[in-house]
């Protein structure tokens, strides 16, 4: 008899606080004594003071990450971290540098995993998922790891200080958590780990859409102002945790099908992971013909900074071959786009992302 599982996963630990990067070697050191630690290229000069200051009392090796989340930069990584003889690894950066680190985590045998999220631009912190890359820059795969970060570690105040158009992108990923986990839902499709989500999973979806609809446009006047303000904590919460645990736990879909996909085109390669999302999420709704919905998200995209059209995210020359080509990927067999309720075709892409043009 096949049993029907369903559950949950989250983070060991999930901390967020204004000044919080002062504390990571205190909230760590339960882990392990000696860390690797990633470290994002962009920030390498501004942080590694406070980085070396805050990770006392652990003995720490920093390696600069290289920028991309790839074959290559993970096996740099390791090689670093076993020249080493490190006991965890500690990501500090944007999206790329903490996947990494998480693959990375697992290479070298599962080591205990801190990440430290300085951007609020995508859910990837909390979730046992890396998106590796091709030195093309094009997905190459999704490598699903075993176990959540141990410990997510998120200095808002520094979040506050990157540009809002990180948490725009931000909001958009996580923008995508309820529609995606609901049509997860509805086609009875597994998660991220291969069980169903729990009704918990769905209401964290679902609280991540609520508060970011409610609060979106507060946090990001109070990140034009590097605040870390009561609105932007709220979303940032969502972008990070909410949206972490929703769509691991809930599903994902043909958004982020559709992302992928996009991400064939050397057009959208200069803009953010969320915003791709974006247009995936609207293009999702059109496919299922729920026009009042795509309304109501367009405008809250309008509202939020983020793209509606294609050329928003520089496809300004929209041709046959193109939305051909983001359609055959989007659609490859064995995708996730097959946790839709219904079964979408290229043709049905390419007709939904027309209308984006």
């Amino acid at each position: 008899m096949t049993l029907r599982v369903t559950g949950a996963r989250f983070p060991g630990r999930y901390i967020q606080a204004p000044g919080l990067l002062s504390r990571l070697g205190e909230e760590s050191k339960s882990l392990g004594s000696k860390a690797l630690i990633l470290l994002d290229n962009f920030l390498a000069s501004r942080l590694d003071g406070p980085v070396r200051a805050g990770a006392a009392p652990l003995a720490v090796e920093i390696l600069v990450h290289g920028g991309e989340c790839s074959e290559a930069e993970i096996a740099r990584a390791v090689a670093a971290g076993e020249a080493a003889g490190v006991d965890m690894v500690i990501g500090i950066g944007g999206g790329k540098a903490l996947d990494t680190a998480k693959a990375v985590a697992f290479r070298l045998g599962g080591l205990p995993t801190v990440i430290v999220p300085t951007i609020a631009a995508s859910d990837a912190p909390c979730s046992a998922l890396a998106v590796v890359y091709g030195e093309d820059h094009t997905v190459a795969y999704d490598y699903f790891l075993p176990r959540n970060p141990d410990l997510v570690l998120v200095d808002s105040q520094i979040v506050a200080e990157a540009p809002a158009r990180f948490l725009a992108a931000g909001i958009g990923d996580a923008l995508a958590t309820w529609y995606e986990a609901e049509s997860s839902r509805l086609a009875d499709a597994p998660n991220c780990w291969g069980t169903h989500g729990s009704p918990l999973a769905f209401e964290i979806a679902r609280f991540c859409r609520d508060t970011i609809f409610e609060h979106g446009a507060a946090a990001l006047a109070e990140c034009d102002a590097n605040t870390a303000g009561p609105a932007f904590e709220r979303v940032v919460e969502a972008s990070i945790l909410l949206s972490g645990a929703g769509f691991e736990s809930g599903g994902v879909a043909g958004a982020h099908a559709i992302h992928h996909g996009l991400c064939e085109l050397p057009d959208v390669h200069h803009h953010l992971h969320g915003e791709k999302v974006a247009i995936g999420v609207l293009a999702t709704l059109l496919i299922h013909g729920q026009r009042e919905e795509f309304d109501r998200v367009r405008a809250y995209c309008a509202s939020v900074r983020l793209p509606v059209r294609l050329a928003d995210i520089g496809i300004e020359e929209v041709t046959e071959d193109k939305l051909r080509r983001v359609a055959e990927r989007a659609c490859r067999p064995g995708e996730i786009m097959e946790n839709e309720p219904i079964r979408i075709t290229p043709d049905m892409v390419v007709a939904a992302l027309r209308q984006l043009v």
